[in-house]
């Protein structure tokens, strides 16, 4: 018994000699495999963010303009491209410089005229005061002023006329920036049987006298006629 204790101790020395002969790394770390960087864990700070993937946005395609958002052109009238066109029942402040006998206020008559000293009767209807005061210096220098210098403007517009359901129908004087609004409260305001959807604007324009259906914002000119309608319900 005591010979086989022996041995076994013996054969447990030279098994414990042989595992210091490899550098005190022990059996298990000498054949155990070196850990790759997947199956380390490491904390969530230090550890690679995912990769994202970019998100494009598709392109807009631009959308044609219909007609209505297309700005249309704004068509002034033959008056308002050439200035105020004169005619009967407007007044006129005509200064002639150096000549205080010919510098005076002159009417534009009936038939479109107004009549000065030396020259007699000039053209204004349909003339604008600017048209109007090279006219009567063409006139002067026919013998009367050799170097003549001719300012006219409009000293008071002529009337304006307003028909129709109004309180107070009639002739009016004209006020600078008037609209068919300002027309009717001078005129004292609708009655109750107006028709305020149809308000009618009769002008002359070129010798011609148009008529249309217009809003209370519509501006009224001097020698206007505003209509407005009667309502049947």
């Amino acid at each position: 018994m005591r010979s086989s204790r022996f041995v076994v101790l013996a054969l447990a020395a030279v098994a414990l000699a042989g595992c210091m002969q490899t550098g005190g790394s022990g059996i298990f770390a000498r054949n155990a495999p070196p850990l790759t960087q997947n199956q380390l864990v490491l904390p969530a700070m230090l550890r690679p963010a995912p990769a994202r993937t970019a998100v494009v946005a598709p392109p807009v395609e631009a959308q044609p303009l219909m007609p209505q958002q297309i700005a249309q052109p704004v068509v002034l009238e033959p008056e308002e491209t050439g200035g105020y066109a004169l005619d009967s029942g407007d007044r006129l402040r005509v200064v002639v410089f150096g000549q205080d006998g010919l510098s005076a206020s002159y009417a534009v008559d009936i038939s479109g005229n107004i009549t000065m000293p030396l020259i007699g009767a000039v053209r204004a209807r349909g003339h604008t005061p600017a048209q109007l005061q090279a006219a009567i210096a063409a006139k002067l220098k026919q013998g009367y002023v050799r170097e003549p210098h001719v300012a006219v403007e409009v000293e008071a517009y002529r009337p304006f006329f307003i028909l129709g359901e109004v309180t107070l129908p009639g002739q009016y004087p004209y006020v600078a920036n008037m609209t068919v609004e300002t027309a009717v409260a001078i005129a004292g305001g609708y009655t109750p049987r107006a028709f305020k959807r149809k308000i009618e604007i009769s002008r002359q324009v070129g010798g011609l006298t148009e008529k249309r259906v217009v809003s209370p914002n519509y501006p009224v000119r001097p020698g206007d006629t505003v209509q407005v309608a009667e309502r049947w319900f």
